[in-house]
């Protein structure tokens, strides 16, 4: 039996070891696939809220958008002209996938975005819908359709991650630290 009981004084970790995923990516993708973290994660995630559950929670576009993998309209969603700081997580499972500090105005009237905050939190699939070979991004936890990646030669990173809002939750700056995504405040000093 495990009693519980009040806790106790907190100690917050050396500084080496904060935002460890970031400062040694390879080193914490081995940790997390040898303790069984990401299988852990994989597993539970997969028994995410059934479809019904989702259609009843999500607006019909939402659902549209992360379940059947649709698009909205460009130019007529609500962050493709975003210009508060903060960050954008999966609608379905929070994870953190995108920063404004990487999105841009491409011109095409979705969010786009040089980068993704971390690899680790996307999946990419090959996309031969429509009659276009494309590369569609899904959210790895969520499993969420979020939108496709696209060569873009005029950006450091050569890519362009076109994302539908529809898929998106923003969390402003200011309120990371409330809505238990602290960590990625150090992103805008």
């Amino acid at each position: 039996m495990t009693e519980i009981v009040p806790a106790g004084p907190f100690y917050p970790a050396e500084a080496a070891h904060q935002n460890y995923y970031r400062k040694d990516p390879i080193s914490y993708r081995r940790y997390r696939q040898s303790s069984g973290r990401a299988d852990f994660i994989a597993e539970h995630w997969r028994e995410k809220k059934n479809r019904e559950q989702l259609k009843e929670q999500l607006t019909p576009i939402q659902y549209k958008v992360t379940q059947q993998k649709g698009t909205e309209a460009p130019f007529q969603n609500e962050y493709w002209d975003n210009k508060r700081p903060g960050i954008y997580v999966d609608l379905i499972s929070g994870e953190p996938l995108f920063s404004t500090i990487d999105q841009y105005d491409a011109g095409c009237g979705w969010p786009s975005f040089i980068r993704p905050i971390s690899t680790d939190q996307i999946t990419t699939h090959s996309d031969d819908s429509f009659g276009m070979i494309r590369t569609e991004v899904r959210s790895k936890l969520g499993d969420s359709h979020l939108g496709h990646v696209f060569p873009e030669p005029s950006v450091s990173t050569k890519h362009r991650f076109c994302i539908n809002s529809a898929a998106l939750r923003f969390i402003p700056k200011d309120d990371l630290k409330a809505e238990g995504y602290g960590e990625y405040a150090d992103l805008f000093k």
